[in-house]
């Protein structure tokens, strides 16, 4: 579904339902487009949410279902759901991983490895037997308010001098600095969509969709 050189946009929802019908069908599709069910909204809705999001968009869908534990059963909640991927936790067990990851590929779903909170991504990867098609370099929406806190770019060039994964980037990115994510290796930038008192970086639930997202991808580029 992806294809390798290719810039994509990650438009998360982290709300409820009604933001979903409300916002999502403002949003013309491309195929650079990818819909995140992200994990408070999946935490509220369930797998209906997932299958909302999925019955609304023909593009790719992730669940950002933030695995730890039991990656089987998780992998099968999102897939029967109707996501074409899924995530797990880089701070999970390494068997956990090489489950996940073994098991994505059975079923034909990208693997997705959320390095949130993991200090060294590629010392996390080299144990395992089971590779995964993504690595998300991710600062939390809590260290969203520590000015000290960045976005560890350097860990892409890190993981692609061992790697060739595909890389998301992820946490504090708004239209106009999604460029800076591509401009240092990222294929897929991640863009919450947020509340207009939501204090955090991203897409306001007011924003002129229509016209809003045509513009980002002009302005990053394929």
């Amino acid at each position: 579904m992806l294809e390798p050189n290719t810039r994509y946009i990650q438009i998360a929802f982290n709300r409820d339902a009604s933001q979903v019908r409300r916002i999502l069908p403002k949003i013309p599709y491309d195929p650079r487009i990818i819909i995140e069910a992200g994990t408070p909204y999946i935490k509220l809705t369930g797998a209906a949410g997932i299958r909302l999001i999925r019955r609304m968009w023909k593009g790719m869908v992730v669940a950002d279902l933030k695995v730890t534990d039991g990656a089987v059963r998780e992998i099968l909640f999102a897939s029967r759901s109707g996501a074409n991927a899924v995530t797990v936790m880089g701070s999970a067990p390494t068997v956990t991983i090489d489950l996940f990851n073994a098991n994505c590929a059975r079923l034909g779903i990208y693997s997705m490895i959320d390095m949130l909170g993991v200090t060294d991504p590629l010392k996390k990867l080299l144990p395992l037997r089971n590779k995964p098609d993504f690595i998300v370099i991710h600062k939390g929406r809590d260290e969203e308010a520590d000015a000290r806190s960045i976005i560890r770019y350097k860990d892409i060039s890190k993981v692609h001098s061992k790697y060739k994964t595909f890389i998301a980037v992820a946490g504090g990115l708004e239209p106009h600095s999604v460029r800076s994510a591509f401009f240092n290796g990222a294929d897929v930038a991640v863009l919450n969509v947020i509340a207009a008192d939501d204090p955090n970086a991203g897409l306001h639930e007011n924003d002129d969709f229509p016209n809003l997202i045509p513009a980002i991808l002009r302005e990053v580029g394929k």
